[in-house]
């Protein structure tokens, strides 16, 4: 309407309709057309006020005319307006034409038909503002494939980013997982990088901080809770599905992705992360950011950094939390360790409380064990005390002990027991601990007639011991001379008699 206006001044001030049409930029029948409404309503009077932009909306803002010329685009209107209403975008539309119809034409014409029949209608927001040194805002995004040159594993990692929402500073780290742990120890480290802790920490809903997402009282994940206690946080959860609320990050996240990564290469995690953090020290602190064209780091040094809150004294320990059941051996799980608690718990729920370097086990709030922290799959930290009183007994009778009860009973037991630990074939170390429960049964003094009897007939095994002993024949005097053992071999069997004395 601000050129309908300027035509009709012209008008009125006696210029020809070529004369405002050269110097308005439009064509000869645009002005002509302007004159006549003109004329018909007095606006070219002098006298008279030109009215507002509303009445001219009136008769300059009909109808537009239908195109001339048909587009390409119409013989797939439906198909086109309902892909769009998926958001699948314009060039993926154009693929599928072309493949399903043989459709000919670009992409620009897809971009106008949608702006002509598809608007977006976007929803009103509005500019949020944080004071300074008030929140931070945290969020992960897909990191670079790195292929580590030391072990030759390739493996795929997230970036953590966390953007103080005033100056736009960040702290950064490329990490291989988005574990609680790992979320609770990328958080310890940008409140050391930023030598301070913001009074919220605005976050999204992933599961290593919300256990439950809700609008208006979501429950924190235990671990996470802890933190924001031992750091004084408030934590701060967008509404479910509205990213937007934490757009500072996002962007942080972008940026990170399109600016850091790409174009360079990752020998391992810890150079890329040593890289990240030149990268966000130097080029990323110091550019012009495009809303508060301001260096980042400039205003966190000057301005920012000094209203964070102080570090506490002591870090609080990033522990996490686990609810497991005590397994019928004795141990439970966790990440593929095995750490034992005692056998009275087998079956019921214990909760696991993990820190770098130890692991504690409480049922309910009672601590019932504590171990170091294990790390290699598959290893075990067990403590005797929390085995039944059976398998306590059996472990504790090693060989050692075998022969040190073995030595105190006598020379001949020492010596049976030392013959079955030479067994080439056969672990006798339950035979060598049945032996040595004999004597609780017979006795010291019996235990050692019986094995100085089963060694002199040449049969050193425990079964031998024990019917020597059943039978009372270590008790008997005729005790069979070793020089009778050791007579030649006169080639009967065991059984056999002699025919004189079958036919006698």
């Amino acid at each position: 309407m601000f050129e309908v206006r300027q035509i009709i001044q012209r008008l009125r001030m006696g210029e020809s309709i070529r004369e405002v049409a050269r110097a308005q930029h439009v064509g000869r029948p645009t002005v002509k057309a302007i004159r006549i409404v003109a004329v018909e309503q007095h606006w070219l009077d002098p006298l008279r006020p030109l009215p507002d932009d509303r009445v001219l909306a009136g008769f300059f803002n009909g109808p537009r005319k239908a195109p001339q010329n048909i587009s390409s685009i119409e013989a797939y209107r439906d198909e086109i307006l309902a892909w769009h209403a998926q958001g699948i975008n314009a060039v993926t539309m154009r693929r599928a034409l072309h493949e399903k119809h043989g459709f000919q034409g670009s992409v620009d014409s897809l971009y106008r038909f949608l702006r002509r029949e598809a608007p977006d209608l976007s929803v009103a927001t509005i500019k949020l503002d944080f004071p300074v040194g008030e929140t931070a805002q945290v969020d992960f995004g897909a990191g670079p494939l790195i292929a580590d040159r030391v072990s030759g594993e390739c493996f795929k990692t997230w970036i953590f980013v966390c953007t103080l929402a005033w100056s736009r500073h960040q702290y950064a780290e490329i990490v291989r997982n988005q574990s609680v742990e790992t979320w609770l120890a990328c958080h310890r480290h940008a409140f050391e990088w930023f030598n301070g802790v913001p009074k919220k920490v605005r976050i999204d809903n992933l599961k290593a901080a919300i256990t439950k997402a809700c609008y208006y009282e979501p429950t924190v994940q235990r671990s996470y809770a802890e933190l924001a206690q031992g750091y004084a946080f408030l934590i701060d959860p967008c509404p479910v599905e509205d990213p937007k609320k934490k757009g500072r990050v996002e962007s942080g996240v972008k940026f990170v992705k399109n600016n850091f990564v790409p174009l360079r290469e990752f020998h391992s995690l810890a150079h890329a992360n040593g890289l990240l953090q030149t990268w966000i020290m130097g080029e990323a602190g110091n550019r012009i950011h495009g809303t508060t064209r301001a260096r980042p780091l400039s205003l966190f040094t000057e301005t920012e950094q000094v209203l964070l809150q102080a570090l506490p004294a002591a870090p609080p320990d990033c522990a996490t939390w686990s609810k497991v059941t005590l397994h019928p051996n004795c141990h439970v799980q966790f990440e593929y360790c095995f750490y034992s608690a005692p056998f009275r718990l087998i079956g019921q729920i214990l909760w696991l409380e993990i820190t770098p370097h130890a692991l504690r086990i409480y049922r309910d709030h009672d601590l019932v064990a504590m171990h170091p922290r294990l790390f290699r799959h598959g290893d075990k930290s067990t403590t005797d005390d929390h085995l039944p009183p059976d398998a306590q007994a059996y472990l504790m009778r090693n060989p050692q002990w075998c022969i040190a009860q073995a030595r105190d009973i006598g020379a001949a037991c020492l010596a049976l027991v030392e013959s079955l630990f030479a067994a080439r074939v056969l672990d006798n170390l339950r035979a060598v601990q049945g032996l040595i429960r004999l004597s609780d049964q017979y006795g010291r003094r019996r235990l050692e007639s019986a094995c100085a009897r089963a060694l002199a007939f040449g049969a050193p095994q425990f079964k031998t011991v024990k019917q020597i002993l059943k039978q009372g024949i270590d008790q008997a005097p005729d005790l069979i001379e070793a020089a009778e053992l050791e007579a030649p071999y006169l080639g009967t069997g065991r059984f056999s008699r002699k025919t004189t004395d079958l036919l006698h």
